[in-house]
C-alpha cells in the first residue's frame, strides 16, 4: 500500500508541478528536509540561527501594522518596509502646502519623526502546535457555533497564561492546513511607530499602474519608520512625547555585497492568504469573484482618477485609496489570465481524480470526503456568491456615505440615556471629497443594479425610491442623500430612539443595505460550513496520501519563511534577466512626458544618470503573496540584500498555484535604498545608524 501511495504522490507532483523550494514555511517546526535543501541552495548558517538562537534572524522581522511586513535594521529601532506600506502614513501627514507624497520626507532628528495613529509593529515571540488540545473527540461532535465558542475559550485561557508571565504579550490561536492543525502564536506589539524617511512618490511608486505586477521594474519601494518604547522598560507603550527609541537585542545587518544569478535568497514575513489546497470547484468560484472585483473597481477607479487629475487636494485624499483599489483590480485580472494560461482548473481536476483513486484503493475518508457533494455545494451557492462579491465591492469601504450609513446600524455605540441617546459621526473630512464621493456612489449604484438582473431579491429597497422619486436616476438619488442626510452634516447628532431616526434618508439607506447584507451572508453561510468541511477533508486526504513529503500550510498572516535563488525566467526565446540597473530607469524617465507613471523630478534623472550601472531591482524564486510587502530578503548569511515588494505578471496565480518556472518575487536592492537615503536624502545620521556592512 505504501508503494502505491508513493506512486500516486509522484503522479500528483507531476500534475501540480510541485518543487522542493516552493512553500511558505512556519519556522518553529521547519522540516529538516527543507533546511537541508536550503543548505544545498546556499544557506550557510546553523539551523538555530533561523528561529531558536538568541540572535535568530526571525527576531528582527515584524508584522507591519497588520497588512505588511518589515525588518528592524538598527540598534535604535529603525524599521524598513515598502513605500506603499507606509503610504497612508505619508499621505496622512501631507497637505497641499507640505505634500510629503510629492516632495518626500526626511526627519533630521528624533524630534522631527512623525507619530502615526493606529499603526504598530508586532514581533513574533513563540509559536507552538496545540492541535491535540483542540481536535478532541468532543470537538468533532460540536456544531460550528459550539466550536467557535470552544476555540475562543482555549485562546482566552492560553492568553491569560502568557500575560501572567509578561503583560506585554498577546496570543492568537489560528487554524492551519484548512483546520486540520491549530497553532498558538505569541506576539509583542509596539504601538508608537513614527515616520522617519520617505522618498518622493515619483520614485517610491515609479512605474505606477503601468508597471504594477510587471517586469522589468525600477521602483524604489521603501520607507523608514522607528519604533518608540517606554523609557523605563524599553517595552511597548502608547504614544507619548516622553517615549524613546526602542533598543532591540537583535537587528538585521545590511549587506553591501549584493548578489549574483543563483545567489541564495530567503524572505521572512507575514503572507496574508493563499488557497493552494483549494478544490477545482473553489477555484472556479474564485475566478468568478475576480471578474466581479475587477469590473466594479474599474468603474470606481475611473471616477476617482478623473477627480484626482482635476485637483491636487483631491489627489492627496484619494491617492492611497486609489492605489489600494487598483492593486487588487490588476491582481484579479492577472490571476484569471494565469488560471487560463496554465489550465489550472484542469490540473486541479486531474489531481482530484488521482485523489479519488487513492481514496478508493486505501479506504481513507470513505463516507466523509465526497467530491460529488463538494461540487453540488459550490453549484448551489454560485448565485449568492456572485451577488455577495458585487455587493461587497459596491458598498463596503467604497464611499463615505455608505460607510457611515451601515456604521449607525452595525458597530455604532450611542452615548447618553433614553431618548437623548445619540450617535456622533466623526469628522474625517480630510480623508474624502464631497463631489468625488457622491459621484462614486451614484456610479456604483447604477452598476450594481445592472449586475443584479438575475438576482432581483438582492436589490436593496431603496432602488424602489430611486425609480419612484428620481425616475431611475441613481446619481440624482446619491446627490440627494449627500445633500439631505444628517450623516454627512458636520456636528449633527443622530438619535436612534426617536421616530425621526429612520426618516433620515441616509439612515434608511443604511438599513436597506444592512438588511440585504444580512440576507446575503445568511444564504452564503448556509453552505459555507459544509463546503469548508469538505475542503478540510480534501486537504487532510492530500496530507495523508503524501505523508512521506513535507507540506506547508496556506498563508494566514503568520510569520513564514520562503527560500530560493536570485534567478531570471524565460518565455520562449525571451529572457527576463535577474536585475535592472540605473540606465534602464533613465530610459523610462525620458518617456515621462507621454507616460505619466514615468514622470519624475529633474533631480531624479540627474541622480540616476550619475549612478552608473547601480542595481535597482532583482528577481528571486521566493514564494510570496499579499502581506509579504516589505518582507526582508536575506542572503545565505542572514544579511539584508533587499525588500520584497511585488511579483511578476506570471506569479498572479500564486495564491492558488505556485509556478516555479515563471513566478518571481521582485525586490528592491538594498544598495538602491541606501543610495537614495544618501545621495538624495543626505540622511547621514540614518546611514551611520544602520552601519551597512
Amino acid at each position: 500500500m505504501k508503494a502505491k501511495r508513493i506512486v500516486l504522490s509522484l503522479a500528483c507532483m507531476a500534475v501540480l508541478g510541485a518543487k522542493a523550494d516552493e512553500g511558505m514555511w512556519t519556522l518553529y517546526n521547519l522540516p529538516n528536509a527543507v533546511y537541508e535543501q536550503m543548505r544545498l541552495e546556499g544557506y550557510q548558517l546553523p539551523y538555530d540561527k533561523l528561529y531558536q538562537a538568541d540572535d535568530a534572524i526571525m527576531k528582527a522581522v515584524v508584522n507591519f501594522s497588520g497588512y505588511c511586513s518589515g525588518v528592524v535594521v538598527s540598534p535604535d529601532g529603525l524599521v524598513f518596509t515598502n513605500h506603499h506600506c507606509g503610504f497612508e502614513s505619508i499621505r496622512s501627514h501631507s497637505t497641499v502646502e507640505h505634500d510629503y507624497m510629492i516632495d518626500g520626507f526626511i526627519a533630521k532628528s528624533f524630534e522631527e519623526e512623525l507619530p502615526n495613529e493606529k499603526m504598530f509593529v508586532s514581533f513574533m515571540v513563540e509559536q507552538k502546535d496545540i492541535t491535540e488540545q483542540v481536535l478532541t473527540p468532543a470537538y468533532e461532535k460540536m456544531s460550528d457555533r459550539e466550536r467557535s465558542v470552544f476555540l475562543d475559550s482555549i485562546e482566552n485561557a492560553l492568553s491569560k497564561q502568557v500575560k501572567a508571565q509578561d503583560s506585554t504579550l498577546r496570543l492568537e490561536l489560528k487554524p492551519f492546513y484548512e483546520g486540520n492543525r491549530y497553532f498558538a502564536t505569541t506576539y509583542r506589539d509596539f504601538y508608537d511607530l513614527r515616520l522617519v524617511f520617505a522618498i518622493p512618490k515619483s520614485m517610491g511608486k515609479f512605474g505606477g499602474e503601468t508597471d504594477n505586477w510587471m517586469w522589468p521594474r525600477q521602483t524604489c519601494d521603501f520607507s523608514v519608520f522607528r519604533i518608540y518604547a517606554d523609557p523605563k522598560t524599553n517595552g511597548p507603550a502608547t504614544y507619548s512625547k516622553d517615549n524613546v527609541p526602542y533598543h532591540p537585542k537583535h537587528w538585521a545587518r545590511v549587506s553591501n555585497e549584493g548578489y549574483q544569478d543563483g545567489t541564495f535568497s530567503m524572505t521572512m514575513g507575514y503572507p496574508g492568504s493563499t488557497s493552494r489546497y483549494l478544490s477545482s470547484y473553489g477555484i472556479q468560484e474564485r475566478y468568478m469573484q475576480n471578474d466581479a472585483r475587477a469590473q466594479v473597481r474599474g468603474v470606481k477607479q475611473e471616477v476617482m482618477k478623473r477627480h484626482m487629475d482635476a485637483s491636487e487636494a483631491v489627489r492627496i485624499k484619494y491617492d492611497s485609496k486609489y492605489a489600494s483599489s487598483s492593486n487588487y483590480w490588476k491582481n484579479s485580472i492577472g490571476m484569471n489570465k494565469c488560471i487560463d494560461s496554465i489550465g489550472l482548473i484542469g490540473q486541479k481536476q486531474q489531481f482530484e481524480h488521482l485523489l479519488r483513486q487513492w481514496q478508493d484503493s486505501t479506504g481513507f475518508y470513505q463516507g466523509q470526503l465526497d467530491f460529488q457533494l463538494l461540487e453540488s455545494l459550490y453549484a448551489k451557492r454560485l448565485e449568492v456568491a456572485k451577488a455577495l462579491i458585487n455587493f461587497s465591492e459596491t458598498f463596503r469601504r467604497t464611499d463615505e456615505l455608505s460607510t457611515r450609513a451601515m456604521f449607525v446600524h452595525n458597530g455604532a455605540h450611542p452615548v447618553g440615556h433614553g431618548k437623548r441617546q445619540h450617535i456622533n459621526i466623526k469628522d474625517n473630512s480630510e480623508t474624502w471629497d464631497y463631489d468625488t464621493d457622491r459621484e462614486i456612489l451614484g456610479t456604483l449604484l447604477k452598476n450594481y443594479r445592472g449586475k443584479m438582473t438575475t438576482n432581483q431579491q438582492y436589490l436593496p429597497e431603496f432602488y424602489q425610491t430611486i425609480d419612484q422619486q428620481y425616475g431611475g436616476d441613481c446619481q440624482a438619488y446619491a446627490d440627494a442623500l449627500y445633500a439631505k442626510s444628517k450623516l454627512m452634516k458636520k456636528g449633527k447628532r443622530l438619535y436612534p430612539n426617536k421616530k425621526s431616526f429612520l426618516k433620515d434618508p441616509g439612515v434608511k439607506y443604511g438599513l436597506d443595505l444592512t438588511t440585504i447584507m444580512a440576507d446575503l451572508r445568511k444564504n452564503f453561510m448556509q453552505l459555507d460550513d459544509s463546503i469548508a468541511a469538505q475542503e478540510r477533508l480534501l486537504c487532510a486526504a492530500k496530507l495523508r496520501m503524501e505523508e512521506d513529503m513535507p507540506h506547508y500550510s496556506d498563508a494566514n498572516f503568520t510569520m513564514r519563511l520562503s527560500y530560493g535563488q536570485v534567478k531570471e525566467y524565460r518565455l520562449g526565446n525571451w529572457r527576463s534577466g535577474y536585475r535592472t540597473t540605473a540606465p534602464s530607469m533613465v530610459a523610462k524617465m525620458k518617456k515621462g512626458d507621454s507616460i505619466e507613471d514615468y514622470k519624475v523630478q529633474p533631480e531624479m534623472i540627474d541622480l540616476m544618470q550619475q549612478a552608473g550601472d547601480m542595481p535597482l531591482c532583482f528577481l528571486t524564486t521566493n514564494d510570496i503573496t499579499g502581506g509579504n510587502s516589505g518582507s526582508p530578503i536575506f542572503d545565505g548569511k542572514n544579511r539584508l540584500i533587499g525588500l520584497a515588494f511585488d511579483g511578476n505578471w506570471d506569479s498572479l496565480s500564486s495564491d492558488i498555484f505556485f509556478d516555479s518556472q515563471l513566478a518571481r518575487c521582485i525586490g528592491v536592492d538594498i544598495r538602491y535604498v541606501l543610495f537614495m537615503m544618501d545621495k538624495w536624502g543626505h540622511a547621514d545620521r540614518l546611514i551611520k545608524e544602520i552601519n551597512a556592512q
